[in-house]
């Protein structure tokens, strides 16, 4: 799990990177929760995911925003931490050149970061979003979704009710091909306190089963 610091566009940033197995390894980017409360690369969500993806063979980059942990710069409302985010996968292909694709994946605010940032990069086949608070942020710009991804929510989250969150999924239009599923966890809160694992087993079994029904192009075939 070796630490690298890149140049980020207000300072370095600061970030746990493993290269992944074979020749071409695909690519896999995880966003944490809020810089402002608590949220950093080694929140335990942020972490476990960094982790599935590692052992499924991806090079996988997990980083501090501005202004948390080693990071230079300041909190910037989102904005600053989405050119942050697509820095840290400009990164990860200079060093990846021949990924065949990419995925991402993020954590209550960085959820929100991880999914503007598919807008703007085709090269993402796939997310994985946790605790995505509908309530606080615009989803809208989700119009219409370019890649399939899994939504997993908390049935117990108090910070943003599953109700939000699903009935957001289910208004985001997608391109043809693509499909956005919305996946409870029984019992949890915002922060899978005490659920984290059933949180990781949700993702692992749809991160699987997206790799093997799945065309180079990020369409599903085979299964439905």
């Amino acid at each position: 799990m070796p630490e690298v610091i890149f140049a980020g566009p207000e300072g370095r940033l600061e970030g746990r990177y493993q290269k992944g197995k074979g020749e071409n390894p695909p690519v896999a980017l995880v966003l944490h929760p809020h810089p402002q409360f608590g949220g950093t690369m080694n929140n335990r969500a942020t972490y476990e995911l960094y982790q599935m993806f590692v052992r499924r063979g991806f090079s996988t980059m997990r980083f501090n925003f501005r202004g948390v942990g080693r990071s230079q710069g300041e909190y910037d409302q989102g904005q600053g931490e989405l050119a942050d985010a697509a820095t840290a996968l400009d990164y990860m292909q200079q060093i990846n050149p021949n990924a065949p694709f990419s995925w991402v994946a993020g954590f209550s605010f960085g959820s929100w970061i991880a999914m503007q940032l598919l807008m703007r990069r085709p090269e993402i086949v796939g997310f994985i979003a946790g605790s995505t608070p509908a309530n606080l942020y615009d989803f809208s710009f989700l119009a219409p979704c370019p890649s399939s991804g899994v939504v997993i929510h908390g049935e117990m989250d108090r910070i943003c009710a599953p109700e939000e969150t699903s009935g957001m999924v289910e208004r985001t239009r997608t391109q043809k091909g693509r499909k956005v599923e919305f996946q409870t966890v029984p019992g949890a809160d915002h922060f899978f306190t005490n659920h984290v694992e059933e949180f990781i087993s949700t993702a692992e079994t749809y991160l699987d089963r997206r790799l093997a029904y799945e065309t180079p192009e990020g369409e599903y075939h085979g299964e439905e």
